[in-house]
């Protein structure tokens, strides 16, 4: 008889916190033991001479959505979560994304429909929340928290779905509550919309005009602005995609002031510029996202960020759009930058950046990768300790990585189906070369080795992280503005 379902032998195991040379013994999915010389197992894997990682989770990623303008992103769940599994990733959490008129609770029944067919690897879903109506507010929201969807996504700007500051209250308050996290995109709408129509005016229509329109000062004042809010309401938040040094440094003020502001960054803020956007035609329509790339200065200070803790996650932001009339070219071959599908692709390589040039390069050690792309994504989301780590009693979610294997990227080597890759060319060193999911073997020797469907879904718990300071502002503090209760009880 096997002691074990599977055992990987001779590997060296990598946590937030830990490394040690073990064998990992695995049972109905979980990992049951850590030791030297397990016993037999009905199937044996040797790592000798491979890292052995939490498998990562993807914590931002839009996968069978459709935009505020109409566009469906170029990935479905199935070639999404492939994607996704062939960069050592094991769990997704995608947004289910209402539009105004919507119900909530109407666009994740849709979500399910989507997602539960076609996913090979885990999933849950984050909400957008872009129609804040006293029956979402009141019923629909708070509901589908306790079902488990337990953090959301607002947003600053696009017209279609841009909460004003009132609603932002609204919606914080209602997170504090029901102890949801609350995700923002934070640019300024209105510095966004002036540079816009100044550009439009004077005829400045190239993709490189993008850049320019989503200023840095704008999406640093967003930021200040909505760590202000949280900050009256005692409500905790994650600013996504940062890509600016002044926005960085908010969110480092407000950390330093004791304050629950988290944050996140993608790699297109380390390993893409402005310059980006000014390849020759429409070529710079490839790399058009907001906020957008900046330039060098701004990598750095995102590595900074990085390394000193400022960000707590580092997510792709996958956002898939063809280079045709499905997605970049949907408003004609030559579209002004106001009509470009914004998004980039980058769910198969996240992983392979940070490590190729952060862990060998030095700038990071490899305990503060899996923290940034499994440990930390989990704590956050509720899915830590299942999720995110090596431990006993975890979900036996593990990537084989080899440290030194060195691969040129390609697009023709990747599984999305953007069409293209903005890290065309790259030489990266480290990628994995064995992912298991819950005990599944899902990807071996460069091959599929499980079927669309098989994932499942994740309800997830309220996180810590999320639970108000209980630090109240003179305002809202009833033992210091008259005995005005004006603040729900958080949990």
């Amino acid at each position: 008889m096997s002691d074990y379902d599977l055992a990987i032998r001779g590997g060296t195991v990598i946590t937030a916190s830990s490394a040690m040379s073990c064998d990992i013994g695995v049972k109905d999915g979980e990992v049951v033991a850590l030791d030297k010389e397990l016993g037999p197992a009905a199937r044996d894997i040797d790592a000798s001479g491979k890292l052995i990682l939490p498998g990562g989770i993807e914590g931002h990623c839009h996968i069978e959505q459709v935009s505020s303008t109409g566009l469906m992103t170029s990935d479905d769940f199935e070639s999404a979560t492939i994607s996704a599994a062939f960069g050592g990733n094991t769990t997704v959490i995608p947004f289910a994304a209402q539009h105004r008129g919507d119900s909530l609770r109407q666009t994740v029944e849709d979500y399910h429909a989507c997602a539960g067919p076609k996913s090979v690897i885990d999933y849950g879903y984050h909400l957008i929340v872009s129609d804040p109506t006293p029956e979402v507010l009141g019923q629909e929201l708070p509901a589908l928290i306790k079902a488990g969807f337990t953090s959301f996504k607002v947003y600053m700007t696009y017209d279609a779905l841009r909460l004003d500051d009132r609603q932002m209250l609204d919606v914080l308050s209602t997170a504090r509550r029901e102890g949801a996290l609350v995700m923002i995109h934070a640019e300024n709408h209105e510095m966004i919309r002036w540079l816009t129509e100044k550009l439009v005016d004077g005829s400045n229509t190239a993709p490189k005009y993008h850049a320019v329109s989503h200023s840095r000062l704008g999406e640093s004042e967003a930021t200040h602005r909505a760590i202000t809010l949280s900050q009256l309401v005692d409500t905790p938040i994650l600013i996504v995609h940062v890509s600016s040094e002044e926005a960085t440094s908010e969110i480092r003020r407000a950390q330093d002031n004791g304050l629950k502001v988290y944050g996140e960054t993608c790699p297109q803020y380390l390993f893409l510029t402005a310059e980006d956007l000014d390849k020759q035609g429409m070529e710079g329509a490839k790399f058009c996202c907001s906020p957008p790339p900046r330039d060098a200065d701004a990598q750095e200070a995102v590595w900074r960020g990085l390394q000193n803790g400022t960000f707590q996650v580092f997510s792709s932001d996958h956002a898939p759009y063809r280079f045709d009339e499905t997605g970049k070219l949907s408003a004609g071959p030559n579209p002004p930058f106001t009509k470009i599908a914004n998004g980039v692709p980058g769910i198969e390589l996240r992983l392979p950046l940070l490590f190729s040039e952060g862990v060998r390069k030095g700038r990071i050690d490899i305990h503060k990768f899996v923290e940034l792309t499994a440990t930390n994504v989990a704590r956050l989301y509720g899915l830590f300790p299942r999720k995110g780590t090596i431990a006993v009693g975890a979900d036996a979610d593990l990537v084989l990585w080899d440290p030194d294997l060195e691969r040129t990227v390609r697009y023709d080597d990747l599984h999305d189906r953007a069409g293209y890759t903005p890290y065309e060319g790259m030489t990266l060193t480290g990628w994995p070369v064995m992912v298991i999911n819950r005990g599944r073997i899902v990807v071996e020797d460069n091959s599929l080795q499980v079927a669309p469907g098989s994932g499942k879904f994740l309800p997830r718990e309220l996180s810590r992280f999320a639970a108000p300071l209980g630090r109240l502002e003179p305002e809202v503090d009833p033992a210091r503005n008259f005995g005005a209760p004006i603040l729900p009880a958080g949990r």
